[in-house]
């Protein structure tokens, strides 16, 4: 891939409007929400197996997030994600604690078999948990030995294009670093502030950010995610510079999704690419 499109990818954004259908975490189902309406795009927040089908049907994408996962909630996640493979609508999933029960690694496996999603985002726990299928990964948090180094740099690059390729999905991995791949070109991406980790539903909302670049941006899935991605972390960058607390740096955060460009993106994105 050549060089970011910033200006191409917000166009489409701003242009298209997309309606997120997220099935996602009800404790930060709000903060999603909000977002993605500040990004211009229209959430709707439906996780019942009567209508979700009639939802993603007029959706232009989907989030599904384990977050608070319940029976019924799989039910609608399985229902919905079919749908969407079926409409031709891309998918976010973020197997959120994967590994801190049967139910989630369960879950996650069903759902790799039975739908498609055009993006994975995690920690580099969840998703090391995805490559192997262990038994003793951690839960919502990252171990602290599990994070992206000059030492174990060229292992993570290959987990996770060898997860792209299996999967057909672009493979984000978030943390101090952010990596993004789609099994061929991987981007390390170094926006983003140590203050967001203490934000319950800073991923859970970052899910619902990629969800609208890529259901406006749907011929250019990776283009659209590392955008969605380093925007995300520029946002937090200026949430720390005019945040009193942690409070006020998610309202910060919100406030500067609502304002981000190209322009914006252009002179603040630390995005790197490798082949």
């Amino acid at each position: 891939m050549g060089e970011l499109n910033f200006q191409n990818v917000f166009d489409k954004v701003r242009k298209d409007s997309v309606m997120v259908h997220c099935i996602t975490n009800y404790v930060t189902i709000n903060d999603v929400a909000n977002i993605i309406l500040a990004m211009d795009a229209s959430p709707i927040m439906a996780d019942d197996p009567i209508e979700v089908c009639e939802i993603t049907g007029i959706s232009d994408c989907l989030v599904i997030n384990m977050g608070t996962l319940k029976q019924n909630i799989v039910r609608s996640m399985l229902l919905a994600g079919k749908k969407a493979n079926e409409s031709g609508h891309p998918i976010v999933f973020d197997p959120v604690g994967v590994g801190a029960s049967k139910f989630r690694k369960d879950t996650a496996i069903k759902l790799l078999n039975e739908v498609h999603f055009s993006v994975i985002r995690g920690n580099i726990s969840e998703i090391k948990t995805l490559y192997e299928w262990s038994e003793n990964s951690y839960g919502v948090d990252a171990k602290k030995d599990d994070i992206i180094t000059e030492d174990n740099q060229k292992k993570v690059i290959r987990m996770a294009k060898e997860l792209a390729v299996k999967t057909k999905a672009v493979i984000v991995i978030t943390g101090e670093t952010d990596l993004v791949t789609d099994g061929e070109t991987v981007y390390f991406i170094k926006n983003g502030v140590p203050e967001m980790a203490r934000i319950t539903g800073c991923g859970c909302m970052l899910d619902g950010v990629i969800a609208g670049f890529i259901g406006a941006n749907q011929g250019n899935i990776l283009e659209a995610t590392v955008t969605a991605v380093s925007a995300m972390g520029i946002c937090g960058e200026y949430a720390r510079e005019n945040a009193k607390g942690t409070g006020t740096l998610k309202v910060h955060l919100i406030d500067a999704m609502s304002n981000i460009d190209e322009t914006w993106m252009e002179r603040s994105n630390q995005i790197e690419s490798r082949s």
